[in-house]
């Protein structure tokens, strides 16, 4: 079985992740979770950009069409988007593809404080398209 990309560090963030949940439990605003994961980020030694406004690419363009704030991209490699909903959405997965696609990185996460337990999705996108 060939490893994960990145498994190192997206094993270091949704271990944060559940460190957050198990803390604050759900029913916060996204913005409170995204400073505690950032707390914990900090703690496991990653480097990471919050709230940076990433350039949005269309196909080959060389110039970007537009921005977008990413809730984080750790590590230059991964993009890390947070949700505080009940449920999560076919429309949130495809929205985190689409930011992948978008910034042109191929690993990201999805993670979900807003459930009960905490939901998180680990998302790859092939450049080979």
């Amino acid at each position: 079985m060939e490893a994960l990309k990145y498994k190192d560090i997206t094993e270091k963030i949704i271990g944060g992740s559940f460190e957050v949940h198990k803390f604050l439990g759900n029913g916060f605003q996204e913005v409170i979770y995204q400073r505690a994961l950032a707390h914990e980020m900090g703690k496991a030694n990653l480097t990471f950009a919050r709230e940076i406004e990433q350039n949005i690419y269309y196909k080959d363009l060389e110039q970007p069409i537009g921005m977008r704030r990413a809730d984080f991209v750790v590590e230059g490699k991964i993009l890390v988007e947070l949700k505080a909903l009940i449920k999560l959405e076919d429309v949130h997965l495809a929205q985190a593809l689409n930011y992948l696609k978008a910034y042109k990185l191929e690993i990201g996460l999805l993670i979900n404080f807003g459930a009960k337990s905490l939901e998180f999705r680990r998302l790859i996108l092939s450049q080979n398209k």
